[in-house]
C-alpha cells in the first residue's frame, strides 16, 4: 500500500462493480469487499479482503461504496440486519453509485448523516465499457465538502465527475441520462432498421452516420452490437426498465408528459416478453424487428 492509500469498502461486484473495484485496488487502495455469491476470481486473487457482511465492510473501511441494482437493494445493504448502518461510525463516508430513486436517496442520506457519517449519491453512466476503461461519467449529489473528499476516489473510476447539487440530485441527473439513452437507442435502432430494409448495408450506414450530426456514443457502441446482433450484457434491459420506471413514476408525481420515455419502456417490455430481460439494452432493436417482421442483416425481398 502507498502512503496515500485509503481503506475503501466496495459492496456489489457485478458487471460494473467488479472492474470499478479493480481500479481502486490497482491504484493502491486497501479494499474490503462484499457481494452476493462469490467474489469474482479477478478480485479474489488480489490483496482485497473479503467480508461476510455489509456491516463488516463498514467497520473496517473509512469509505464505503455501494454499486447495486435497485432501490430496495441499497436500502437492505444500508439499513438491513448486519447492514452498513450497523457498522458505520462518525467521520466515515458512504458513496452510493447505484442508480436508484432520488426521493429515497434523500432519506438514505439523512439516516446516514444522523449517525455522524457523510453521504454522497454518485450514479454513473458509461456502461460496462466505461467501467472497464475507468472512463465513467459520475453524477454526484451531496454537500460540496463531501464531494471534494470523494473526488480523488471517484477519479480512479471515471473521467467526467460533476457535482449536480444536493442529496438526490445526482440520481435525478442519472434518471435524465437514462431517458436520453433509451430514446437514443430507439432512434439508432429505427435508423439502422430502416436503412437495412431499404437495401443499404447497415454496417456502412453506421460508419457514415458516425461522421455527422447523428454521431453518438450509442451509435458507436450499441449500434455496432445491433449490426452484429449480439445482446450479451452490457447493461441489462431489466435494469434500464427499472430506471425508466423511476422516470415515469416521478413524471406522474410532477405532472410531466414523457411520451417518448413511455414508448421506449414498452419496447423494452416487448423484449422481456421474448425472454430478453438479461439482454443488453441495444437488444431493443429486436422488438422493432418483431414489429416489422424484418431483421437487421436480412436481405430485402
Amino acid at each position: 500500500m502507498t502512503s496515500s492509500s485509503l481503506k475503501i469498502g466496495f459492496i456489489g461486484l457485478g458487471v460494473m462493480g467488479t472492474p470499478m473495484a479493480g481500479h481502486l485496488i490497482q491504484a493502491g487502495h486497501q479494499l474490503f469487499l462484499h457481494t452476493l455469491g462469490k467474489v469474482p476470481a479477478a478480485l479474489a486473487e488480489t490483496s482485497a479482503t473479503q467480508c461476510t457482511s455489509a456491516r463488516g465492510v463498514a467497520e473496517r473501511a473509512d469509505i464505503v461504496i455501494t454499486m447495486l441494482p435497485d432501490t430496495p437493494d441499497v436500502a437492505a445493504v444500508l439499513f438491513g440486519e448486519d447492514g452498513v448502518a450497523a457498522g458505520i461510525s462518525a467521520g466515515k463516508l458512504v458513496i452510493d453509485m447505484s442508480s436508484i430513486s432520488p426521493v429515497e436517496t434523500q432519506d438514505f442520506a439523512r439516516r446516514i448523516e444522523s449517525l455522524g457519517a457523510d453521504y454522497l449519491d454518485a450514479p454513473v453512466s458509461g456502461g460496462d465499457v466505461g467501467a472497464r476503461n475507468a472512463t465513467l461519467s459520475i453524477m454526484c449529489g451531496g454537500k460540496p465538502e463531501v464531494f471534494e473528499r470523494a473526488r480523488p476516489v471517484l477519479a480512479v473510476m471515471g473521467k467526467n465527475i460533476t457535482r449536480v447539487g444536493g442529496s438526490g440530485d445526482g440520481q435525478s441527473c442519472k434518471v435524465a441520462n437514462q431517458i436520453v439513452v433509451a430514446l437514443t437507442i430507439q432512434a439508432v435502432a429505427e435508423g439502422l432498421l430502416f436503412a437495412a430494409r431499404a437495401g443499404a448495408d447497415p454496417a456502412r450506414v453506421r460508419e457514415a452516420l458516425l461522421g455527422g450530426l447523428a454521431s453518438s456514443r450509442i451509435l458507436e457502441v450499441l449500434g455496432e452490437r445491433m449490426v452484429k446482433r449480439t445482446v450479451e450484457p452490457g447493461f441489462r434491459i431489466a435494469l434500464h426498465q427499472k430506471d425508466l420506471n423511476l422516470a415515469l413514476g416521478a413524471a406522474r408525481q410532477l405532472g410531466l408528459a414523457l411520451p417518448g420515455t413511455a414508448g421506449a419502456q414498452q419496447l423494452f417490455s416487448a423484449c422481456v416478453a421474448q425472454g430478453g430481460a438479461a439482454w443488453d439494452h441495444s437488444g431493443m432493436v429486436r422488438a422493432l424487428e418483431t414489429l416489422s417482421q424484418f431483421k437487421i442483416g436480412d436481405k430485402p425481398a
